[in-house]
């Protein structure tokens, strides 16, 4: 097997549940308020998102409507008279999908679709819907695809007709053996789908982890940039690399993780990540499929969270934001959280009784600092990078060492592996550096430099 995607999957990929067309799917939002469903997040706030992810991809909206939901049904989810309300507004407004923001049950979903005479998709199949019109990459269409397969598999709709044409039955049906029935042949369909996108992945995993050996034998630390969709990791990303990331108002702009070296004040080289943003309710299977690209997070020596801090909703998106680090294993303890406060340029200067907004924020969670900025336009970015480099160093030793003039290895591994303080003026015998290590590195550093160093002092 091949670990490229054959054009035929490329081509075909998974089957849209919604098809692109010429024009584009007249839709309508439902964002049930369930009180058996409490959220940190306000009904509008929840509303407003909904809005941004159906506005990522190519539907009309027709409308938007918060539905009151005092039991959840078993059969439908909202009640009955919701049911032929929306079913009125399905035929009157000629709508072809409904988005549901809710978790429904396959038997619910169905319910909808029969009820209502609309395609029905929930929150679930709508991210995972632009999650799918955002991969670009090889390992990015592999984890889309074996996250929607997982997510079709409760419900087994016959949409992955690409599996047949595979097959080369033809179009005719999925091909089985012997009595066997078509719930059974979908089911192993998919099954054996699902295996052969996992050994893909796992082939992808193993040359990422071998690019993650090299970066770690040139010892660069790892500051990776984490935060709720839309936070403005990747502008942050590009104003401090001055990479070419997509970057754009829009929800789920970044699903590939990207990589790019930062030059600290004091010279001190670290790799800067960048990767997916996080939501409310992220699909566990996405988050499972996504887990490789995240490596990057879980083994960072610094993480980056991004609030976007002018969005009302900052303190219940952040809380998101944290649920995922635990899932994916990040221990604070372990790894230094900076609080990066994002979009303070659409901040006012006071409210309505004189207080500075960014006065009455408070941080999410453990973190070290916070760190007040604008991406656009470069505001605090100084800070950050200076307070970037402080929690690098907060468990390093300061060290006095001599380097001959002819000796550009030594300084060529002191740039690679310490913080660079200052440099003394050359003499005769060579230059003396002042600088930061890493415990990690100082076994290393008294080995290289025996009979060099000066003088040490706690940093």
């Amino acid at each position: 097997m091949t670990d490229d995607i054959d054009d035929e999957d490329h081509k075909v990929g998974r089957e849209r549940t919604v098809d692109q067309r010429a024009v584009p799917w007249r839709v309508g939002l439902v964002v049930p308020d369930a009180r058996a469903l409490p959220s940190s997040h306000a009904i509008e706030a929840r509303r407003a998102e909904f809005e941004g992810l159906a506005g990522a991809i190519d539907v009309t909206v027709v409308f938007s409507e918060i539905v009151k939901v005092r039991e959840i049904k078993p059969a439908t989810f909202i009640g009955g008279g919701h049911v032929e309300e929306l079913k009125a507004r399905v035929k009157a407004e000629k709508l072809d999908v409904l988005l549901v923001d809710a978790a429904l049950h396959p038997i619910q979903q169905r319910n909808l679709e029969r009820e209502t005479g609309a395609k029905v998709l929930d929150r679930t199949g709508l991210i995972l819907e632009i999650f799918g019109d955002r991969a670009a990459t090889r390992e990015g269409v592999l984890q889309v695809e074996l996250a929607h397969l997982n997510y079709q598999k409760s419900r087994l709709v016959r949409s992955w007709t690409h599996l047949e044409r595979q097959r080369g039955s033809g179009g005719m049906g999925f091909m089985g053996g012997p009595g066997e029935t078509q719930l059974e042949s979908d089911r192993r369909q998919l099954q054996e789908r699902i295996k052969s996108l996992e050994e893909r992945l796992e082939k992808v995993r193993l040359t990422r982890s071998q690019q993650k050996a090299k970066r770690e034998a040139i010892a660069y630390p790892v500051v990776a940039l984490v935060g709720y969709t839309n936070a403005g990791k990747s502008s942050i990303f590009n104003a401090l690399t001055g990479a070419g990331v997509f970057a754009k108002d829009l929800l789920f702009a970044t699903l590939d993780t990207t990589v790019r070296k930062l030059a600290l004040p004091h010279g001190r080289d670290v790799m800067l990540s960048d990767t997916v943003g996080f939501v409310s309710e992220l699909p566990h299977d996405l988050v499972a499929a996504f887990r490789a690209t995240l490596e990057e997070v879980t083994d960072a020596n610094v993480i980056l969270h991004v609030r976007d801090v002018a969005n009302q909703d900052s303190a219940a998106q952040a809380g998101d934001v944290l649920k995922v680090l635990d899932e994916l294993g990040v221990d604070p303890e372990k790894t230094p959280i900076i609080e990066v406060w994002n979009k303070i340029d659409l901040m006012p200067d006071a409210d309505e009784n004189g207080v500075p907004p960014l006065s009455r924020l408070v941080p999410m969670g453990k973190v070290v600092a916070t760190v007040p900025v604008s991406a656009q336009t470069g505001q605090g970015l100084d800070t950050l990078l200076a307070t970037i480099e402080t929690v690098l160093a907060s468990h390093g030793r300061t060290y006095r060492v001599v380097v001959p003039h002819t000796d550009g290895a030594a300084v060529g591994w002191l740039y690679g592996h310490a913080e660079i303080i200052s440099r003394g003026e050359p003499d005769e015998v060579g230059q003396v550096y002042e600088v930061r290590v890493e415990p990690r590195h100082s076994a290393a550093f008294s080995q290289r430099f025996a009979g060099r160093i000066e003088g040490t002092d706690a940093a």
